[in-house]
């Protein structure tokens, strides 16, 4: 019981630690508002890449021991938990403000302990009792509660910021918004479950190796990216004053290059060391509904950028959030008393 509590502490802080520096990813798309989304994640992830190569210098034994088919992995986790993820979620920020992604990201925690006690219903239909007990799926009466508290705490929090939407909304805008966040919603809930399963699988490996490994995979596809991304402006024509758009860095480089590297390293490199440290301790429906850490940390990071206080409808909501990680903690520790 001592190493379960242990385990459950530190997977909880190690949670809590990719969440506040995920949320920074909130961030570029709102500052940096006239870079389109592309130079964003390509910049983001090029910067990731780049950061990996001297720490897969430094894990070079650990990464010797990864298989094809485990840099194969490493490759599917790096185009849709990194590339395409962050590819619409930041088109969406900028086509429907910060409000509705928010919204529709901070859904993972319910949709993601939901997809991963579906996951461990089916497995165990198919493998039988014993492969349900690995699975440590949590009872769903159990978590219905926590589930609740947290959907209730995102909806006060959400409707909060969707009544500050400017009246003169360009409503299709807004809608490819909507559906650009949806997608991104679904790339977010299928990368951590599919990374826990190789972590789980392989427990004897560094978490921070296969970190790196993900930075390496992601560094040809940034690459190559943003040169088709500059090829592309090259042949576009230019305005009076000078090109459409001024590459390689844009309208405000230091700005973008400060932002790209603290992205790369906090929220890419040492957010996924975070996350999968807490993903080899924690089953995948409690970690799922950790998640909310993201969210809570874009808020807040969206409120000290605009130098304003939340309401009290957002006050409720981050309360209510916080109670249902609280309640979501002790259903996985009675569950485990029980198993």
């Amino acid at each position: 019981m001592p190493n379960h509590r242990h385990a459950l502490t530190t997977g909880t802080l190690f949670a809590l630690a990719a969440g506040l520096m995920w949320g920074l990813v909130f961030v570029a798309p709102t500052m940096l508002a006239e870079y389109p989304a592309v130079l964003l994640t390509m910049g983001r992830y090029l910067a990731f890449g780049l950061i990996a190569l001297p720490l897969a210098w430094w894990d070079r034994a650990r990464l010797a021991e990864l298989t094809r088919a485990d840099w194969v992995e490493a490759a599917k986790l790096a185009a849709v938990g990194n590339v395409l993820y962050y590819l619409c979620l930041a088109a969406a920020i900028q086509r429907a403000g910060g409000p509705l992604p928010t919204m529709i990201i901070g859904t993972l925690p319910v949709v993601i302990a939901i997809t991963a006690n579906l996951r461990s219903a089916a497995s165990g239909r198919k493998h039988g009792k014993q492969e349900r007990r690995q699975e440590s799926r949590l009872p769903w009466l159990r978590l219905l509660p926590s589930l609740g508290l947290i959907a209730a705490g995102l909806a006060c929090v959400n409707h909060a910021e969707i009544t500050q939407l400017p009246a003169d909304t360009d409503l299709a805008r807004y809608g490819l918004g909507a559906l650009l966040a949806v997608a991104a919603l679904v790339c977010w809930t299928w990368y951590p479950l599919r990374n826990a399963d190789w972590l789980r699988a392989h427990a004897d490996r560094s978490p921070r190796a296969w970190a790196t490994a993900q930075g390496l995979a992601t560094l040809p596809m940034a690459l190559v990216g943003y040169a088709l991304f500059w090829a592309w402006q090259a042949l576009q024509p230019s305005v009076p004053g000078g090109p459409a758009f001024a590459m390689p860095f844009g309208p405000d480089p230091l700005l973008f290059i400060g932002l790209m590297l603290a992205i790369g390293l906090f929220a890419s490199w040492l957010g996924t060391l975070c996350w999968n440290e807490a993903s080899q301790r924690l089953p995948p429906a409690l970690a799922g509904q950790l998640i909310v850490f993201e969210t809570l940390a874009a808020l807040a990071y969206a409120y000290l950028l605009r130098a304003a206080w939340p309401g009290w409808a957002t006050g409720v909501g981050v309360a209510l959030l916080a109670a249902g990680v609280v309640m979501a903690l002790r259903v996985r520790s009675i569950a485990h008393g029980n198993a």
